[in-house]
Order: C-alpha cells, then sequence, then structure tokens
C-alpha cells in the first residue's frame, strides 16, 4: 500500500474518532443538564458519576481504557455543572476501591469526608477519574461521600455513594457513546408510619 493511501486511512480513521468524541461530549453535556433538572440540583449538591471509557468505545469495562473519551465526557459533565455551581465527584474504579476524586472546595459540604492519599492512573483508578483529577482546579481524594444525584455510565456500580433514599431518574438518552447510562436522584426518607403527613415529595 503507497504512504499516500495510507495518510489518507489515517486521517480518515482520525477525523471519525473526532465527531466521536464530539458526540460522547454532547451526550455527556445533554444527560448531565436533564438529571440536574430532574434531580433539581442546586449550588453546592453534589453529582457522583461513575464511568467506564472502555464501555464507551465499545469495549468490555476495564479492558480497554480510552483516555480521549473520559475527557470529552468530562468536558461534557462540567460544562453544565459549573453553571449550576454543582460539584462532581468522580469514582474510581476498584482498584482504588471505588474512591473518589473532588474539588477541594467540596470538602465545606461534606460531612465525615477524610482526605485519603492516591492519585489515580487509567489502570487504577480509571480513565475518567484521570480525566478529573487532571482537570481540577484543586483535587483531593475521598474514600466515602453521601452525593445528591448520580449518573453511570457503563455500569460502574455508584450507589454506595448516594444518600438514602435513591430513586431512578429516566433520562431521554439512553447511551453516551456504546455505553449504557443510568441515573439517580435521592430524596428524603419517609418515617412515622400510617399516620405521618409527608411533605409534596422532594
Amino acid at each position: 500500500m503507497k504512504k499516500t493511501h495510507i495518510r489518507v486511512i489515517k486521517g480518515i480513521i482520525m477525523e471519525q474518532l473526532q465527531n466521536f468524541l464530539e458526540q460522547i461530549e454532547k451526550e455527556s453535556a445533554a444527560a448531565a443538564a436533564e438529571l440536574c433538572e430532574k434531580a433539581k440540583l442546586n449550588e453546592g449538591d453534589i453529582l457522583v458519576v461513575g464511568c467506564s471509557s472502555s464501555e464507551i468505545m465499545g469495549d468490555v469495562i476495564g479492558h480497554g481504557s480510552a483516555p480521549e473519551s473520559a475527557v470529552a465526557v468530562w468536558r461534557g459533565i462540567t460544562s453544565v455543572t459549573e453553571k449550576l455551581g454543582v460539584f462532581v465527584a468522580a469514582q474510581c474504579c476498584e482498584h482504588l476501591n471505588r474512591a473518589l476524586v473532588i474539588e477541594k472546595a467540596a470538602l465545606s459540604v461534606l460531612r465525615d469526608a477524610e482526605v485519603v492519599s492516591v492519585r489515580p492512573q487509567p489502570k487504577a483508578g480509571g480513565s475518567f477519574a484521570t480525566a478529573a483529577y487532571d482537570n481540577m482546579r484543586s483535587p483531593v481524594m475521598v474514600e466515602y461521600i453521601r452525593a445528591d444525584a448520580g449518573l453511570d455510565i457503563g455500569s460502574t456500580l455508584i450507589g454506595m455513594h448516594l444518600k438514602h433514599v435513591a430513586v431512578p431518574v429516566r433520562l431521554s438518552l439512553t447511551h453516551i457513546g456504546k455505553a449504557y447510562i443510568t441515573a439517580a436522584r435521592v430524596r428524603p426518607k419517609y418515617i412515622g408510619g400510617s399516620r405521618a403527613v409527608y411533605e409534596p415529595e422532594a
């Protein structure tokens, strides 16, 4: 095959990849905007995000890390959350026990969040957590949080970091890239039994 043909093929592949990354960024922004609206997130609230860049690219979780797609997701989500003053907590993979990357400023609204010492990498923490760490103003790592809403991209299991009670949120989008997405908001627990009077649903 001639070198000119190889260059043309590489150019086509790069253009397709760029288009796919732009699609991922737009889908991430749309999902984040809809979830923030349906969950009624306000300034200072926390959105936990778990993301498998492998699943986004059509591979099996943990077996095809794609840093470029993780960065696209980060850009899309934060283009929405930064305007609202909502903090994003990026969940690491199981190799870091699903610890989280958060902005240091978020510690002021978290209770009992203990900072731990580790830095996520694509193979130990995941590409999304790495992208978050690299792009936050002042990132810190914590083991546990109790978030106000969650976005799970690629079945990464974010439930352990949501407040009680988690309520599924059906979004217009079902996928970001090739990855299936699941979303949730939280509401206060109902207590008191049959005689209790509750506020309108939160």
